[in-house]
């Protein structure tokens, strides 16, 4: 692999930690480069002609869409491998992990999102935009909330149901093998403890949330704290997640 590799990512976002796991779980060496939400727009569309992170830049070719990228990723180095080598296996992983990219996590986020929004200089130090951005946030903030589908109060409480299925189903799941395709770790678990993570605030320095928070975030990451759900993905985080092999 003598190509460089670049990933644009939100400092924090599963979907963009999805793909830091990725890497540092596969060993691959690459540099960041964190973008701030909304300036980001130009940036994402030049490269790929859509405004969502993470993107991955390999060489000349840029590449969206977290499972997508995760894709490229197992054909560029399948060792260690994130889809089950058994067929049916790999066919449940990637269901699951388009379950909660696609319907779980974008409804969680905008509850999330509800808990900060209305502070834009703690919204900076979540997504490293500076002082500057924390500043001017109010003049993106609409944008911010439409961009993530955020229409009132109904939607946090919809993405409070969404977490309670989303860590009701995980405990249920996994009681068998401790995994979510098979017996051992898998794209599965990783798309699912990377999403649940922002529920539970795992001691990995990728995913750490800056503190002090606001009061409404620290009620939300208590509400979930002792569910059996959220255990399991502090285990996934231990047992699984490497330190950043970023420069």
């Amino acid at each position: 692999m003598n190509e460089p590799i670049e990933l644009l990512q939100f400092r924090y976002s599963p979907y963009n930690e999805k793909i830091r796991w990725a890497l540092d779980y596969k060993g691959i060496a690459h540099t960041r480069r964190n973008l701030a939400p909304g300036p980001h727009v130009p940036v994402t569309r030049k490269l790929t002609g859509q405004t969502a992170t993470p993107v991955l830049k390999i060489g000349g070719r840029a590449i969206a869409g977290s499972a997508r990228i995760i894709g490229e990723l197992e054909a560029l180095k399948p060792s260690p491998a994130l889809y089950p080598a058994d067929a049916t296996l790999k066919t449940r992983a990637l269901a699951i992990e388009k379950r909660f990219d696609d319907d779980l996590m974008p409804r969680i986020r905008r509850a999330i999102l509800m808990t900060i929004v209305h502070d834009g200089h703690y919204v900076s130090k979540v997504f490293g935009g500076g002082f500057l951005y924390g500043l001017l946030f109010p003049l993106v903030r609409g944008l911010v909330k439409k961009g993530n589908g955020i229409t009132g109060p109904e939607s946090a409480a919809d993405g409070e149901r969404a977490a309670q299925e989303a860590f009701d189903w995980v405990a249920n799941e996994t009681t068998a093998t401790g995994y979510l395709a098979g017996s051992s770790f898998s794209v599965a678990d990783l798309a699912v403890a990377s999403h649940l993570a922002t529920c539970v605030d795992p001691p990995h320095v990728d995913m750490q949330r800056p503190q002090p928070a606001p009061q409404k975030m620290n009620d939300w990451l208590a509400r979930w704290r002792a569910h059996p759900g959220a255990a399991w993905v502090m285990r996934m985080y231990a047992k699984h997640r490497p330190q950043p092999l970023a420069t």
